[in-house]
């Protein structure tokens, strides 16, 4: 500051030296200021914020990133109840109701149309929003869902509030969930996305055994109500650590970062217009999980009716969704490395071999097994679908898009849980369902390849337009 000032002595930098201070001081002001964002910033969240891209860069694969990772796992793993709750009290709610097996799958069916329609409605909101408002919104809706079922006096009115609360709301805590926990991640976004997907099956071993005592111990009408309470009370103080909104993402850091690494997650390119890829990965996400249906909705139902008892069904459904979550852990791995194309043909593969052994064996011990190994067959296949969408795809519809394959997923999941029942009452036995689902699972295999095939493994790292 000195220095500015002796020049203004001299005639002939008079006209510099004037004009200087003034810029001088605006700079200094404005970096003043910035600093004094920074700063405040960085107290009240976590450290490597701030409005620049170097500091959106320090949140990605940091340690908040992580903390991010598992309240977003353990939302997934409460909010999962929408899915798991309906499962285990369908031998009770068919008996209070007096009707068929096809009726009796309605809820579920209900409730997964609502959970499809959620994925996209809270996609598109994350996307523009964050993800702490549909958050909120969903518990809120998920708790007057299961207050509401638990009053139900017929069928059709339980079926409603399944579909409408309990489903839409059970889809905030799901794919846009996924969808926001992968822009925190560059390295390790394989295993970070089926991390978060893991929570869906962490609260499959959790909530059909706790569902289930608490219905041994009053009926499954208290049984709601008490899910109710949990749900709001423990779903909206977590939704609030999510707060601050996801760092920018720079795609050519992306995929150095990734190539420097090792990994196979940068963007790809394939022989498909952006169009035709999401109608063959839709068709494949309802073929998937037409077959993955028909274990997980039925296998309660299907003990039940083989004299083993529901609460023996209960525990196998449990065991599979353990084995899911472990399988969904080791597919991020694998992800990470060979891509989501392939991790998710071979859990689709394998998916197809476990569902051919319910078909010889019933034995007590056999379900066990075979529950078992469809578990860790299928986990991986779901996550999958989240990550290709961010290796062929823009990172700014990440939500909107993962949103939509979610819900044809569980178009999957709907119409094979009721077409299950349906064959059941037809043919008076699971054999023809479990076949059904197995024909499903042809067709996602043979899209999945077809997919691989035209996918160009050399060249350069462009994905498909929006």
């Amino acid at each position: 500051m000195g220095r500015d000032v002796k020049a203004i002595t001299y005639s002939g930098p008079v006209r510099f030296a004037i004009a200087r201070p003034p810029c001088t001081v605006v700079a200094w002001r404005t970096n003043f200021r910035r600093m004094a964002f920074v700063t405040s910033t960085q107290q009240t969240s976590a450290p490597g914020s701030g409005p620049d891209a170097g500091s959106d860069a320090a949140l990605i694969d940091s340690n908040y990133a992580w903390m991010r990772l598992a309240v977003s796992m353990a939302l997934g793993t409460i909010g999962s109840i929408g899915f798991w709750g309906v499962v285990v009290i369908l031998p009770a709610v068919q008996a209070e109701f007096a009707v068929d097996r096809a009726d009796a799958s309605i809820p579920y069916t209900l409730t997964m149309i609502g959970f499809a329609a959620g994925n996209v409605l809270f996609g598109r909101y994350v996307d523009r929003l964050g993800i702490v408002l549909p958050v909120i919104a969903a518990a809120v809706a998920m708790a007057l869902g299961f207050a509401g079922a638990a009053a139900a006096t017929n069928i059709w009115m339980f079926a409603l509030l399944q579909g409408v609360f309990v489903g839409v709301g059970t889809a905030a805590s799901f794919g846009p969930l996924i969808a926001d926990v992968s822009h925190w991640f560059r390295k390790r976004r394989g295993v970070a996305v089926a991390a978060c997907a893991c929570g869906n099956y962490i609260g499959g071993t959790v909530w059909p055994l706790s569902v289930q005592w608490l219905m041994d111990t009053w009926d499954w009408r208290t049984a709601y109500v008490v899910v109710a309470v949990i749900v709001v009370v423990t779903m909206v103080p977590l939704a609030f650590m999510l707060r601050r909104p996801p760092p920018k993402e720079d795609p050519a850091a992306t995929a150095a970062a990734l190539a420097k690494s090792g990994t196979t997650g940068a963007a790809r390119r394939i022989d498909l217009s952006p169009k035709m890829l999401m109608i063959l990965l839709s068709i494949a996400g309802v073929a998937c999980c037409v077959a993955m249906s028909m274990p997980q909705v039925h296998i309660v139902a299907y003990c039940f009716d083989l004299g083993y008892g529901a609460a023996r069904g209960a525990e196998m459904l449990s065991l599979m969704l353990a084995g899911g979550a472990v399988t969904r852990i080791v597919s991020g791995f694998l992800a990470d490395y060979i891509g989501g194309v392939r991790t998710l043909l071979i859990g689709s593969v394998l998916q197809g071999l476990a569902l051919f052994f319910y078909l010889p064996f019933d034995g007590l011990m056999s379900l066990y097994a075979i529950s078992l190994m469809f578990g860790l067959a299928q986990g991986g296949i779901v996550p999958s679908y989240a990550i290709i969408v961010r290796e062929y795809m823009p990172a700014k519809i990440a939500a909107e898009r993962v949103g939509f394959l979610i819900m044809m997923t569980i178009v999957g999941m709907a119409f094979g849980g009721w077409s299950s029942g349906w064959i059941y009452d037809m043919t008076g036995s699971y054999q023809a369902a479990f076949i059904h689902g197995i024909a499903w699972n042809v067709l996602n295999v043979a899209i999945m390849t077809m997919i691989l095939f035209r996918t160009r493994q050399k060249g350069p790292a462009v994905p498909v337009a929006a």
